[in-house]
């Protein structure tokens, strides 16, 4: 049984740059606040800046243009507000 967002991440059989991924996915579709949480996240553990832009040009598919230009506009101030 799952009792925390622990217990989730760190199930085997996919790890933390998939997960990521897959959240990505969810919360550009669902126009969510915590998308930009998930990006950083994303970047932490290893996904580039291009592969996050080409994950949310990937949903242009299922959730539309508006969505993901919502999703990029979010992606480029996490991008933006980093160290480099």
């Amino acid at each position: 049984m799952i009792e925390n967002i622990g217990d989730v991440f760190s199930r085997p059989g996919v790890d933390l740059k998939v997960r990521l991924a897959a959240n990505l996915g969810a919360l550009v579709a669902q126009q969510s606040p915590q998308l930009k949480v998930h990006i950083n996240a994303a970047l932490n553990v290893g996904l580039s800046p291009d592969e996050v832009k080409e994950l949310i040009m990937q949903m242009v598919l299922y959730c539309g243009y508006p969505t993901c230009i919502y999703a990029l506009r979010a992606a480029e101030q996490v991008f933006s507000e980093r160290p480099k």
